[in-house]
């Protein structure tokens, strides 16, 4: 991408794994509403479960997610507790024992649990849940805390994906960082999950850290590719301090300025592609005969809060402290803190902090974000037809669009929008356009690459 380019598009614009996104969440939406649209779901609509894991035994200082440190196991005791008391509370708001075709353990640091805890977390939403058979049941694993024990138990509970944080491989960068991951460390966990029959394994890298050199991430992406992973991920750091605040002890002096930051990008995205990986909409690649990169080839590609997935299901349950959920009515988002969130479980309440209701513009503008995410092509008039709206009411938007297209990031003919393979790394910012709540020049978000 020219250079200039970079700097004018390079904007703070939503990741849009939701829409309308967190940020526009209110707390109109709480315990009531949240029972209320789970009572009216469908009984033969099958779901996906999120469960967030809301404790690490250590802060990395790029983290972004809701997490909590100890070193002690009894609040990650109590809190499990309270996990469990959750999906029995929501299993019950239910109108029927509902199947599910997608669970996923996120944090946080799932690793924390004890091989027990695991086990029985997976046994209880067995119970309380139908999961299919060729369900997928993913784990974010950091190897730091996950032992060989942890890996057996894995494979027990019946997990067939495995995301394993690495970012980058680089000592340098890991000091940086806060997070000291050998090489070995990342090696021996991946034997464990092989041995044992975990089936799938993905790597998340991250580019943009301070002190990393485009030379540093090409070889972490080849160490990366020696460990034969399905996916990899190279997500952009989102250095927000002042939603972060451990972030601020990252001195902005050792981040990559705006060219080298693109630079890493584009040629680590390059290096994944001469390695044979298939790129998925903005940061995930897999391998070709990988269902990720089958879903694109046949425009069966989703996006939700775990980024590019696979998973078809129109209701996603979260559960656990700041868990999210989608429903056909809108999003629900739990209470953050750990004790407000158990102290609602405990006294029989969901713990719905937060929501917001969609209606039937989101529900269009929704679509059309999501698809442009993932297709990076999107005809608005069969998309509008099929929500009962006429694609003319977005006459605006594809004016607004006019600018990328002189910048060769876009193609726009009549209602057909092509993101171009130079304008990829910038789909945000074309999907931005489409986004009635965004204020120009918002800053809460991360920036665009």
């Amino acid at each position: 991408m020219r250079r200039d380019l970079s700097a004018k598009y390079d904007l703070r614009v939503p990741r849009y794994t939701s829409y309308p996104t967190a940020p526009h969440f209110h707390p109109g939406i709480g315990p009531d509403q949240y029972g209320r649209w789970l009572s009216e779901l469908d009984p033969a609509t099958e779901l996906s479960l999120y469960l967030h894991i809301a404790y690490c035994a250590e802060m990395c200082w790029f983290c972004g997610c809701h997490t909590k440190i100890t070193r002690k196991y009894a609040p990650v005791a109590a809190y499990m507790e309270g996990l469990l008391g959750e999906i029995a509370l929501v299993a019950e708001h239910l109108p029927t024992r509902m199947t599910a075709r997608h669970v996923h353990f996120g944090g946080g640091s799932p690793t924390i649990l004890s091989p027990e805890d695991f086990v029985r977390t997976v046994d209880t939403l067995r119970e309380r849940f139908v999961i299919k058979p060729d369900a997928e049941i993913a784990v974010e694993l950091d190897p730091r805390t996950a032992d060989e024990t942890y890996v057996k138990a894995m494979a027990r509970a019946g997990v067939t994906r495995a995301s394993i944080g690495v970012q980058d491989f680089d000592p340098k960068v890991q000091q940086a960082i806060n997070r000291i991951q050998p090489y070995d460390v990342t090696a021996a966990v991946i034997g464990w999950l092989r041995t044992h029959g975990v089936p799938q394994i993905n790597l998340d890298l991250v580019y943009g850290l301070p002190h990393q050199t485009v030379d540093g991430l090409l070889d972490t992406i080849d160490k990366a590719h020696g460990f034969r992973p399905r996916r990899i991920a190279l997500f952009g750091y989102a250095h927000v301090p002042w939603m972060k605040k451990h972030q601020r002890l990252i001195p902005e002096d050792t981040l990559p300025d705006a060219e080298t930051r693109w630079a890493q990008y584009e040629r680590g995205t390059a290096r994944l592609e001469e390695l044979g990986y298939v790129k998925i909409g903005l940061d995930h690649f897999a391998a070709p005969d990988d269902e990720l990169a089958l879903a694109l080839q046949h425009k069966r590609l989703h996006r939700n809060f775990q980024g590019y997935t696979t998973d078809e299901a129109s209701v996603l349950l979260g559960f656990g402290a700041s868990g999210i959920g989608m429903l056909p009515q809108g999003y629900v988002a739990n209470v953050g803190e750990t004790h407000f969130y158990l102290d609602a479980i405990r006294a029989g309440r969901l713990a719905t902090a937060r929501g917001v209701a969609v209606d039937a513009d989101d529900a269009l503008r929704r679509d059309i974000i999501m698809t442009l995410m993932c297709d990076l092509d999107i005809d608005l008039a069969p998309i509008c037809a099929r929500h009962g709206a006429d694609a003319g009411r977005f006459a605006d938007e594809l004016a607004r669009l006019a600018p990328l297209a002189e910048d060769g990031l876009v193609r726009v003919d009549g209602t057909r929008i092509t993101v171009t393979d130079e304008g990829r790394t910038l789909v945000r910012a074309a999907a931005a356009i489409f986004d009635r709540y965004l204020k120009k020049g918002e800053q809460r978000h991360s920036r665009a690459v």
